[in-house]
């Protein structure tokens, strides 16, 4: 009977070990059945499960692969695996598979032990743990508010409840000042194609409508109205119309000087070049208004901008919006329609977004973000970033710091379309 044993390998990283180990296996013809590899710091962790054919004896080769062992001054550990619990193994292949992604400015050791419970508890199996940001300066070489961290760790099995993991997740993530994303893997995960934005205090930092009210010197009922449908004493299009009356006599420079204070996200353009390098289709869906959105279009090299066209005559703001108002309906339904538009499947959607408003695209698309959202928005959406900038979408998408490191160094900027 052909034997089968788990190879473990350990000890310092350097050129050539896995070389060295794989070739004495091809003198005795093994057949792998499984591999693993990592390097921590400068340590070498390599498993090699291999089946020894009926003509190799498995002696000689364990014999040599412990001579090489010493001389490489790494140590090796064999153990015979039963061929039945082999098959078992095989059979588990078809199990689903989950990623929970950690994001926060630091991860820290409760951190992780909180979420690898909440794992335990479901009795899922880790297979992997991975870093996808860049390497962690000491204390004192770089500032926390730039620091980025990210642990990627893929799970399998069935949970015994995915609402209760999340909601074990969001209470961690509330209370450690880490974000966690829980999402099945599959083969949407890894192949989104467009990616919707909302614009005020998503991509940019500030509300358009509270900064045009400054201007007006109309702040104070302006926020009195939008106060007023937060409560829910108005729906959002009569809050919008009554807030928009309030501007009828603005001039139309001080959308200028609106403009030019406004101030991107944290990440933003990072996250969006890095989108458009990798060939993704992007889109502004909007409560906001179409002339700040075909700014930032042009500024960002946004594909689609959908939002409301404020009335202009003579110079001046009418009070008035022109066409439909883009609700949380209409933002869904304008995302169906460019989804439709470019031959993408929702599943392959990302939207993003802060407010009550948003939740309807944030539900349809095959991965909704609430960022840096009100707390019902976050606790409603499947997933929710809050401790870093909107290139932390890139975490969630499995893209690596040095990924996007190595499209900057491509120096690609939206002009090169």
């Amino acid at each position: 009977m052909r034997e089968i044993i788990l190879i473990q390998v350990s000890g310092g990283d350097r050129p050539g070990l896995t070389a060295a180990f794989t070739q004495i296996l091809a003198q005795y013809r093994l057949n792998i059945l499984d591999m693993g590899q990592a390097v921590i710091h400068d340590t070498l962790s390599l498993g090699l499960l291999v089946e020894v054919p009926p003509h190799s004896e498995a002696s000689a080769v364990l014999k040599d692969l412990l001579f090489e062992a010493h001389k490489l001054n790494v140590s090796v550990r064999f153990r015979p695996i039963d061929h039945d619990k082999y098959e078992d193994w095989v059979s588990e292949q078809g199990k689903d598979r989950y990623i929970i992604t950690l994001l926060a400015r630091k991860i820290t050791a409760q951190q992780l032990s909180d979420v690898t419970a909440v794992v335990a508890e479901n009795a899922l199996n880790i297979d992997a743990i991975n870093r996808l940001s860049g390497r962690v300066h000491l204390e004192g070489e770089g500032s926390d508010d730039d620091a980025r961290a990210c642990v990627e760790i893929s799970v399998r099995g069935q949970p015994k409840s995915v609402d209760a993991m999340r909601i074990a997740f969001l209470r961690i993530a509330n209370d450690g000042n880490v974000d966690i994303a829980f999402q099945k893997d599959s083969a949407f995960r890894r192949n989104r194609r467009l990616v919707v934005f909302d614009m005020d205090s998503t991509l940019i930092e500030s509300e358009v409508i509270d900064e045009l009210a400054r201007e007006a010197g109309v702040h104070e009922q302006v926020a009195e109205i939008t106060e007023r449908a937060m409560r829910g004493e108005l729906d959002f299009n009569e809050s919008f119309k009554q807030r928009v009356a309030l501007l009828k006599g603005l001039d139309e420079s001080a959308l200028e000087n609106v403009y030019k204070r406004l101030q991107l996200t944290e990440g933003a353009e990072r996250l969006i070049s890095t989108l458009k390098a990798l060939g993704y289709r992007t889109a502004i869906l909007s409560g906001g208004f179409t002339w700040f959105g075909r700014h930032l279009q042009k500024r960002l090299g946004i594909d689609h901008v959908h939002a409301n066209e404020l009335a202009i005559e003579n110079g001046k703001v009418t009070g008035k919006v022109v066409g439909q108002i883009v609700n949380g309906e209409r933002k869904a339904e304008l995302l169906r329609e460019i989804a439709a538009k470019e031959g993408i499947s929702l599943e392959q959607v990302i939207a993003v977004g802060d407010g009550a408003n948003d939740l309807p695209m944030l539900g349809i698309a095959g991965l909704g973000i609430a960022f840096r959202a009100k707390p019902l928005v976050k606790e409603t959406a499947e997933q929710a970033i809050s401790t870093l900038g909107l290139d932390g979408i890139l975490y969630l998408m499995g893209v690596r710091d040095r990924d996007q490191a190595e499209l900057i160094a491509a120096d690609y900027s939206p002009s090169d379309n």
